[in-house]
């Protein structure tokens, strides 16, 4: 019976190369299982995971025009429908997520609701926190860099 793509099929480790192994299946056919198809986590040497003789159950992923078949033991190992997931480095202890945005960046305004307040009113309102935050910014860059100006001397 030749195997079909998607077929989940016993076979034989054959042989290992640096980048994958060949694997006899049940119909007498080979087919490779490229390095990066072997696990889902990452593979350096594929002969710390495969030894020749070794029966595995590898997933027919694809069948190219020269006959050449590709397997995969990973996504035969996984279940219908899903890929397995990417196991993610566990954070360090001392890195935790931030739950307040960084201190320079603008909350928006935090004041009471507008409501009755004229346009001039808003207006106005608007003009001072500006105001307050240019004051502030400016306070911000001269004490980090030593009261430099970006505008020259004005030796023009």
């Amino acid at each position: 019976m030749p195997c079909e793509v998607g077929a989940i099929v016993e076979g034989k480790v054959t042989g290992l190369t640096d980048f994958g192994a060949f694997v006899g299946l049940e119909d007498g056919s080979t087919g490779m299982v490229h390095i990066s198809e072997v696990s889902a986590s990452y593979v350096k040497n594929i002969r710390d995971h495969l030894k020749e003789g070794q029966s595995v159950k590898v997933k027919v992923i694809s069948i190219d025009d020269n006959g050449r078949i590709n397997l995969s033991i990973k996504k035969a190992e996984a279940p219908q429908g899903e890929r397995p997931a990417r196991p993610r480095p566990a954070k360090p202890q001392g890195q935790q997520r931030r739950s307040a945005p960084p201190a320079n960046v603008w909350q928006g305004q935090k004041s009471a609701p507008t409501e009755g307040q004229s346009f001039e009113e808003m207006m106005a309102r608007f003009k001072q926190v500006s105001d307050e935050k240019i004051t502030d910014l400016k306070r911000a860059g001269d004490s980090r860099h030593g009261g430099y100006s970006r505008r020259g001397s004005g030796n023009r």
